[in-house]
């Protein structure tokens, strides 16, 4: 029965999609190992909204292109009056794309390509029940003020605009440099809006912060894109040798690791190598490790929403260092792993909720301003 867990309650899901072809597809790849019983499908919102209130599922499968009301708009109405953990299943929700990127920030718990051909179904049916049973654990929030639309729905584009690389980084001679002083990030499932709205309570010149975000190939350009055009900060993908200075934000590349290392009196990301570590690439454990050597007491480490333990080892280390480690508190996580691994460990002096954490970066920026390189 692969992943299933026969000893417990069935996870109960509704399926959201306006092809019947793809209801009876998503169902039977849902309820193939018993572990997860489909209560109902939806055609379209209307109906997904009468049965979503009288059956009250787990899970809800959601499409992007329905008629009427589409897939973002439907989830948003979702998590405003009636938080539930979904996932989006949809050929506009491929990783990687504006939608995708979309519907995280809004509160799926994680978004989904229909599969491409019967070829693809060997694969792509194992991993749904899998996604669905880790949304079956997740705790989503009522979307507040800083979740809500800031750009226009990508639904209109279903083809999202290519990437072009990034070009280099003109030098900022009067950028103030960084010294030794940094903020490192973590996170993984509801870490997309989580670092949206952590981000929505910060502002310019702060120092350096470096982000390792469990995302695969194609989504961490157009999140770091998405995360700049909304608070106009220098964010971007880390590049391989780049220096770290004031006011930057980098966010590790979706299939390779990033680090922190010394260059001089200053901090210089290293980025490369593609072996999982903590079972991710980028791996988190893998960053918190690095920021510990090169910075020590002048870091502060925070661990966000996500499954699993990524992060608590290096946490770990980073707190022997003499770095300032907070955990994000559990009633604001989507999923309460990471941060309870790391405080398990002891690694965690504090569980606060964003807005906190926010104060706590800004206060770190603050309070550090005059410290020199240890």
């Amino acid at each position: 029965m692969g992943d299933a867990m026969p000893d417990r309650p069935p996870i109960r899901v509704i399926v959201v999609d306006d092809s019947a072809l793809m209801r009876a597809l998503i169902k039977g790849a849902l309820e193939q190992d018993g572990d997860i019983h489909v209560v109902a499908t939806a055609a379209d919102t209307v109906q997904a909204r009468e049965r979503i209130r009288s059956l009250d599922p787990d899970v809800i499968t959601l499409d992007v292109e329905m008629p009427g009301m589409n897939g973002i708009e439907f989830l948003q109405k979702i998590m405003t009056l009636r938080p539930t953990p979904v996932v989006m299943v949809s050929t506009l929700t491929a990783r990687g794309t504006d939608t995708a990127l979309e519907a995280l920030a809004i509160g799926a718990v994680d978004a989904v390509a229909k599969p491409e051909g019967p070829e693809a179904l060997a694969a792509w049916g194992p991993m749904l029940r899998r996604i669905v049973r880790g949304a079956a654990g997740a705790r989503v929030q009522r979307v507040g003020p800083a979740r809500q639309h800031r750009a226009p729905s990508p639904i209109a584009s279903p083809v999202a605009s290519p990437v072009a690389p990034r070009a280099p980084s003109p030098a900022l001679p009067a950028r103030p440099a960084a010294g030794r002083r940094l903020v490192a990030i973590g996170a993984s499932t509801g870490g997309v809006g989580a670092i949206g709205e952590l981000f929505a309570g910060l502002g310019p010149g702060l120092p350096p912060i470096v982000i390792t975000q469990h995302m695969p190939p194609g989504y961490t350009e157009r999140f770091a894109r998405r995360l700049a055009g909304q608070t106009g900060l220098d964010v971007a993908e880390g590049r391989d040798g780049e220096s770290l200075a004031r006011g930057m934000v980098r966010i590790a590349p979706g299939d390779r690791h990033m680090e922190v290392a010394r260059q001089g009196a200053g901090l210089v990301l290293r980025v490369g190598g593609t072996e999982p570590v903590s079972g991710h690439c980028p791996s988190v454990d893998r960053l918190f490790f690095s920021v510990a050597r090169a910075c020590g007491d002048q870091a502060l480490g925070i661990i966000l929403t996500g499954m699993g333990r990524d992060g608590a080892e290096g946490m770990l280390a980073m707190a022997r260092a003499g770095a300032t480690c907070l955990g994000q508190s559990p009633e604001s996580c989507v999923v309460y792993g990471m941060p309870k691994a790391a405080r398990a460990l002891g690694a965690v002096t504090e569980e606060l909720d964003l807005d906190a954490l926010a104060r706590r970066i800004r206060a770190h920026g603050q309070c550090r301003a005059g410290a020199g390189a240890s």
